[in-house]
């Protein structure tokens, strides 16, 4: 059974149900960075992502599959997808062919974008307090984040990002702490031990299929 919360150990209720669609939104930080947003400054690169994706998430008005597609369009041209597919299967990513992992990833990243666009209605306000970023290794950098809501305990939110050909991406995110990439890497791990790659796939695209049809879409 894959799931689509980041751990089963982390149990925050309806908070870390709003928390995952705030991390599927600022996952669309725009990887081309603008005039005020360095292409070198992996921070400002999140910021404009909060700062782009925030106006969509608080507009009630406008109907909800426009506001999915605005933030898919976005979502596409900025996720590293080939980065966290080959990452969520870890060592078995070497023993599927070059057509499977192209499936894999296909699959994969509309399964991380549909997770998390399928809760664009729980999504009330919100308040992300940008901390610190520190580099990572030569081409990587975390960002370290605050979200706040009210009657809620602050949740930590860390974004990893990847350095590639001078614009930066967001590989992965850890939500206090527990990375969704490693959690979905276990999750997938057991399948492939168990059952193998065409359980996987069948069993990732029956669950994206069925947020789809949940999305309308």
């Amino acid at each position: 059974m894959l799931h689509t919360t980041t751990t089963n150990s982390v149990n925050r209720g309806h908070a870390l149900a709003i928390v995952l669609f705030l991390i599927g939104a600022l996952l669309a930080a725009p990887s081309i960075a603008r005039a005020d947003a360095p292409a070198n400054d992996p921070m400002a690169v999140v910021k404009d992502g909060v700062n782009e994706a925030l106006p969509i998430l608080r507009d009630k008005q406008t109907p909800t599959p426009v506001r999915q597609q605005k933030l898919r369009e976005i979502v596409a041209r900025s996720f590293d997808f080939s980065e966290m597919a080959r990452s969520a299967l870890g060592y078995h990513w070497r023993q599927i062919s070059p057509d499977q992992q192209q499936e894999f990833t296909k699959v994969f990243s509309t399964f991380i974008e549909n997770s998390y666009l399928a809760k664009i209605n729980e999504f009330t306000s919100g308040e992300v307090r940008f901390l610190s970023v520190r580099n990572d290794g030569p081409q990587y950098a975390i960002v370290k984040t605050s979200v706040l809501m009210a009657g809620k305990d602050p949740i930590d939110l860390d974004f990893r990002l990847l350095d590639k050909n001078g614009q930066w991406k967001v590989y992965d995110v850890t939500v206090d702490a527990i990375s969704i990439i490693a959690n979905y890497r276990n999750q997938f791990n057991r399948v492939m031990n168990n059952k193998g790659y065409a359980t996987l796939i069948a069993d990732l695209k029956s669950k994206e299929a069925a947020l789809a049809a949940s999305m309308g879409t």
